[in-house]
């Protein structure tokens, strides 16, 4: 399989027709995927779609491939997609254990999530009933309305008509994701509490300390649109923020870690800015969900539509859609009466700026944009952030200092340094 990753679409279309066990693997979805998205370098997409990568890339039509009886080509490499992208997922979001389920609240006050909240996952059922997007808003009448519109599908932007045939026709182990973080400028609606909009902040979350970034705060939130199996593998959120997630229509399977927790089957590097796992969110549930289930900080639960999940920033997720549907997201920076999730953010902007994202190229330099506008509105709230910083980079020193067995003195005299950052974060967008 490595071999036939190196040809060309032509190449591999001209050796699959050499005999059938070649044609078996040179069909492949996961050889034509990547030759689709290397075709479509603008990232624009105003074709067909045809049914699969192979004939969508080729334009043949479905009546104009051919059909060859590959039954008896036997391969565990063909077998383990097929075998993921029809996993029966309602076997992972059943028969939860008590102690796994997340918590189901109707709704929350600001108090409540500030004094209780704010680091632990959570779903409020009667939150988001009262948005007009929650009433209107379904993969059907968006296709009415925004079928032209061309939305962000991880690599690549096509209409949504187009999205749409490619959900109801694909076989894909993990199916593309219609992730777009400009869909409220593209579709033209208002977000906020004002007068015609189309959904709001729940008040529950409170302030969001991003927003006093203004125009310049990163990339926040998001339409997502998705088949059954679509999804994210284990990740971080961006930036050392928290997130809420809103589901309009469809059902979502969680599955959540404290930030300090070893997830089963995921390798984080030293630095935190790669994360490896399996290539799919179905061979991680069919491979390592059992062993994840068993361990005591596991947090898992369905939210329904007309729910809202809360992720506190910096626990491990993954989340998978177990029917096609439609979800509303945002991040952002509470103000917890602790100031435990602003210290994470200023660590993470200021101890990990290479694995900042979000900004504008116009940032340059994320953390003393927000730190100049923290002291401006929360000068109390930010000194007493960056005290905890310092308490929190004190602390590891004298831990590096116990590991090695050196005093303060040799491990300030030493020939190298070793920076200190804040505590484990990364994304997966």
């Amino acid at each position: 399989m490595l071999f036939l990753e190196y040809l060309d679409q032509h190449s591999l279309r001209r050796l699959g027709y050499t005999c059938r066990f070649l044609y078996a693997f040179c069909s492949s979805a996961e050889l034509w995927k990547p030759l689709f998205l290397e075709h479509h370098t603008t990232g624009r997409f105003g074709g067909k779609w045809q049914g699969s990568w192979r004939a969508t890339l080729l334009g043949l039509a479905v009546d104009q491939e051919s059909k060859i009886d590959c039954s008896n080509v036997f391969s565990d490499v063909l077998h383990r997609p097929f075998v993921c992208s029809h996993l029966d997922l309602s076997r992972f979001a059943t028969k939860i254990p008590r102690g796994n389920q997340i918590t189901k609240l109707d709704n929350l006050s600001y108090d409540e999530f500030a004094a209780s909240w704010t680091e632990k996952p959570f779903v409020l059922t009667k939150c988001i009933q009262d948005w007009p997007v929650f009433q209107t808003w379904t993969i059907e009448t968006i296709l009415k309305q925004y079928g032209d519109v061309e939305f962000r599908a991880e690599a690549v932007d096509w209409p949504f008509s187009t999205y749409h045939d490619y959900m109801k026709n694909t076989t894909d182990e993990s199916p593309l994701y219609l992730f777009d973080k400009k869909f409220a400028e593209k579709m033209h609606i208002k977000v906020g509490r004002e007068e015609g909009a189309a959904y709001w902040k729940p008040e529950c979350f409170g302030p969001d300390l991003f927003e006093l970034l203004g125009d310049e705060r990163p990339a926040h939130r998001w339409l997502i649109i998705g088949p059954e199996r679509s999804g994210s593998t284990f990740h971080k959120d961006p930036n050392a923020t928290s997130a809420w997630n809103a589901v309009l229509q469809g059902s979502k399977y969680w599955i959540m870690f404290p930030p300090s927790v070893s997830v089963p089957g995921v390798f984080v590097s030293r630095d935190a800015s790669e994360v490896t796992s399996p290539i799919s969110i179905a061979e991680w549930l069919e491979t390592f969900h059992d062993e994840a289930r068993q361990l005591p900080e596991c947090i898992e639960g369905v939210c329904h539509a007309g729910e809202i999940l809360h992720v506190p920033s910096g626990w491990w997720h993954l989340v998978v859609n177990l029917e096609s549907g439609i979800a509303l997201t945002q991040n952002f920076v509470p103000k917890s009466p602790s100031l435990h999730h602003l210290s994470e953010a200023l660590s993470f902007l200021r101890d990990k700026a290479e694995q900042v994202t979000g900004f504008e190229r116009d940032v340059t330099d994320p953390y003393g944009l927000f730190v100049e506008r923290l002291q401006a509105t929360y000068p109390e709230a930010l000194e007493e952030a960056l005290r905890i910083l310092d308490s929190k980079a004190a602390h590891k020193k004298r831990k590096w200092e116990e590991a090695v067995g050196a005093g303060p003195a040799e491990a300030e005299g030493g020939g190298f340094s070793f920076g200190f950052g804040g505590d484990d974060d990364d994304e997966i967008p």
